[in-house]
């Protein structure tokens, strides 16, 4: 599998003086700094890290309004701040953490007189939703106020951070420390987990059984007798945490496995629709056009340049 590329986002207006290599150590007061380290080339993991890093901010500093297209975990180490989703604005302060869902906007902003510190990791994959369901966080509790385990949540940062590097290996090992740092997440909860458990398990399940199977002529059908539910629970519990439907995380997965064959093999389109569970390739092709906004072969062609 070809390696990811990852480079470290720290432009000189950010760091202090304008010097990229002076990031304070780690517990050293500083003047405002930024270090956000990003993969460039998102892998096809389960669970994968798209950035880290820290910042200590400049008085009323913001974020937003926008939205994210991955989950993004913010611990704050010192100082004051607010987070605002939709019409909810929270007071927040050090020992706190708050996260942000994937498409939803957010804005955040530090304290005029004590701006915030904090430390982050963004993510995504197939697990971060089942996951992130067994935890005191929801769409609807995006804060953990003083949570006990914080200072063990910033450590767990702190290790994805040093984990970081340039090869895919690393990024394993960054993936690695980031299920370490939700297992503290899921044990500190405090939630009656029964119910969320099963259908965590069930949508944990679906996922695995497209994932190891999506390149046979599956259907919804198929998922949900694997899995032993109903079409209607199965679209019920896949939809509410995953946030589509089994069939268009089936199609999503199929044409992200289709990308990454037309990017990196020499196989023909037909052949490519065969090898990701389409028999039909005018299908295939609707599919991919309709998820990327390109036809594969245009797809290919801009992938290589020509």
């Amino acid at each position: 599998m070809k390696e990811d590329h990852l480079q470290s986002d720290l432009s000189p207006e950010e760091s202090p003086e304008g010097n990229p290599a002076a990031v304070p150590a780690e517990g050293i007061e500083s003047d405002p700094f930024k270090l956000s380290n990003k993969v460039q080339e998102k892998p096809m993991m389960s669970l994968a890290v798209y950035n880290v890093g820290r910042q200590k901010c400049t008085p009323g500093y913001r974020w937003g309004p926008g939205i994210r297209d991955h989950y993004l975990i913010h611990y704050i180490s010192a100082g004051r701040g607010t987070y605002t989703v939709l019409d909810r604005t929270f007071q927040l302060q050090e020992g706190d953490a708050f996260l942000i869902y994937p498409g939803m906007a957010v804005s955040y902003q530090a304290d005029m007189r004590r701006p915030w510190s904090y430390e982050w990791v963004g993510f995504a994959g197939t697990d971060a939703r089942p996951i992130l369901d067994m935890t005191d966080f929801s769409p609807e509790s995006l804060v953990l106020t003083a949570p006990a385990y914080g200072k063990d949540l910033q450590k767990h940062l702190r290790r994805i951070n040093q984990a970081f590097g340039n090869s895919f290996r690393e990024s394993i090992s960054m993936t690695g420390e980031l299920y370490s740092l939700l297992a503290l997440l899921v044990g500190g909860s405090s939630r009656d987990r029964t119910a969320r458990g099963r259908d965590a398990e069930t949508v944990r399940s679906a996922v695995q059984f497209i994932e190891q199977r999506y390149s046979y002529a599956i259907s919804v059908e198929d998922v949900a007798d694997y899995v032993g539910v109903s079409r209607s629970t199965l679209f019920r519990v896949f939809t509410r945490q995953m946030g589509l439907s089994p069939k268009e995380y089936l199609d999503n997965y199929r044409i992200d496995k289709a990308r990454f064959l037309l990017r990196h093999s020499e196989l023909t389109i037909g052949a490519i629709a065969v090898s990701v569970g389409y028999d039909n390739g005018l299908y295939f092709s609707k599919a991919f056009k309709k998820i990327t906004g390109r036809t594969p072969s245009s797809y290919r062609q801009e992938s290589s340049g020509i």
